[in-house]
């Protein structure tokens, strides 16, 4: 596993292999990865990454929140209560060096809490495939005040998801046996 864009391009991160199943760890593949990353670069976007807060919720590696800070994201948040994911995640920030511009948050993402900062512009979510955890995590973060008027989620799961209450969807994909969405919230929420 690699950062695979941007400044940090190349560099090799801790990985799993192919997962841990028991820590309910699934990496993003580096192609899955590029794809998503070329979307929202050279999309219909209007690149969403310069400067941008990014939260990476269900965060695992941290990869997708390490992608965006070498493309030119201003900060990533990164929320997940998992002692292997706390683990690689932080490992994987100081391989990059991403520091100053990183924050781990290790807690429950369903229960993510109140904002003591700015709302986040660009939120990537990867829950668990299969459950119900992405919807009630993104609800949470939504009623906390974590997202941005004009914030950008992009949803990773075995299956398309239906935007929630409040949320539109505004692009869907499929990457093999991944399904990304795309969701906004929806005017007037």
């Amino acid at each position: 596993m690699r950062i695979v864009g941007g400044e940090w391009r190349g560099r090799p991160l801790a990985g799993l292999g192919k997962g841990d199943p028991s820590a309910h760890l699934r990496p993003t593949t580096d192609r899955v990865r590029e794809s998503l990353f070329n979307i929202l670069e050279h999309g219909s976007f209007n690149d969403p990454i310069a400067g941008a807060r990014v939260l990476d919720v269900f965060a695992g590696t941290g990869a997708l929140g390490l992608e965006a800070l070498s493309r030119g994201g201003g900060h990533a948040t990164f929320i997940d209560n998992g002692r292997t994911a706390g683990r690689l995640i932080s490992d994987n920030i100081a391989r990059t060096g991403a520091g100053s511009r990183a924050t781990l948050l290790r807690r429950d993402a369903t229960r993510p809490g109140p904002l003591s900062d700015d709302p986040f512009d660009l939120v990537f979510l990867d829950p668990p495939y299969g459950t119900p955890l992405g919807q009630t995590a993104l609800m949470a973060l939504s009623d906390a005040g974590w997202l941005a008027p004009t914030a950008l989620i992009v949803w990773e799961d075995a299956a398309p998801k239906t935007a929630p209450p409040g949320l539109e969807a505004v692009d869907q994909r499929r990457f093999g046996q991944t399904y990304v969405t795309f969701l906004r919230l929806a005017p007037g929420a």
